[in-house]
């Protein structure tokens, strides 16, 4: 396949491409919107690995398949369900789904928290009441979670914004992935010597097993961000593919086969094989012989 689109672009295409400003564009929002959603992808993924990794807990297996879904279902159907929870959902609608989840895991804390602490089932609770008296106070607001987030001047449907909430979801999943595989690989007895040297759990986390698995980080940014280049089907749905505003290089494909500029579409896709392969390289680089965290 790469030999195809090899012998189909010449160099030609290529400087014509690379010469148009609506594709300098694309691939500037490319690079902007690939490294904020790892970012968020590695923040989101740190601590969800971490409790994975080192807990064991009632609803692990269900929290572990949650996980999966985006890599599991059609990429239209993310962006497609993105879209419903923007344009068709209250706020007040969110705050009755997260009170429901909020009460029934404090519910589940309280049945485990005997003879124990029951700090968390306890958070949880009053953070479940809240959300049920929030819902109460806004009940009846027609307005959508677009809505708010446009008078708040944070829009998300089909504005580069929405770009990199639909390339979050995969790249997320991708980098929890990693990540466990990182914490796995990396002994707790560390973090048990240093408790016993006077750390608590947190300082033993950020003091020594975030050090230990600084590779792992890296390896998990890289992934989540060569994951979000090729995110294609849930930024069409969600944030549209408008010239000059929303255009990714994945969408600069689509809009050149469109177009019936099946040079131009082969040059973009070479060049996105030559972001990723390059990535991927520097990764191993980084990582040393063999790739391990």
């Amino acid at each position: 396949m790469l030999g195809a689109n090899v012998l189909t672009v010449s160099w030609a295409d290529v400087g014509r491409v690379l010469q148009d400003p609506a594709i300098q564009h694309s691939i500037k929002l490319t690079f902007v919107t690939c490294t904020a959603t790892a970012i968020l992808s590695v923040l989101v993924a740190v601590p969800v690995a971490y409790l994975l990794s080192r807990y064991e807990f009632r609803g692990r297996a269900l929290l572990d398949t949650l996980i999966d879904i985006p890599i599991l279902l059609p990429p239209l159907i993310v962006g497609l369900s993105l879209l419903i929870l923007f344009n068709q959902v209250s706020l007040a609608e969110v705050c009755w789904v997260l009170a429901v989840g909020f009460l029934f895991a404090a519910g589940v804390g309280f049945l485990r928290a005997a003879r124990r602490s029951a700090f968390i089932p306890s958070a949880l609770a009053l953070g479940g009441v809240l959300l049920a008296l929030g819902g109460f106070v806004l009940w009846g607001e027609a307005e959508s979670l677009e809505d708010i987030a446009g008078q708040a001047g944070l829009p998300m449907t089909f504005h580069p914004l929405g770009v990199v909430l639909a390339q979050f979801p995969v790249a997320a999943a991708f980098a929890i992935r990693t990540m466990r595989t990182t914490f796995d690989q990396i002994s707790p007895r560390y973090e048990e010597i240093a408790m016993t040297l006077g750390c608590h759990r947190g300082q033993a986390f950020t003091r020594v097993v975030l050090p230990m698995a600084g590779k792992g980080m890296v390896a998990a940014g890289t992934m989540a961000w060569a994951r979000a280049l090729g995110e294609f089907g849930p930024i069409l749905i969600f944030a549209g593919a408008t010239r000059g505003r929303t255009e990714v290089l994945a969408t600069s494909v689509f809009l050149e086969i469109n177009l019936g500029n099946l040079s131009g579409a082969a040059a973009l896709s070479l060049l996105m094989i030559v972001i990723a392969v390059s990535t991927l390289l520097l990764v191993r680089a980084f990582l040393g012989k063999g790739g391990k965290a």
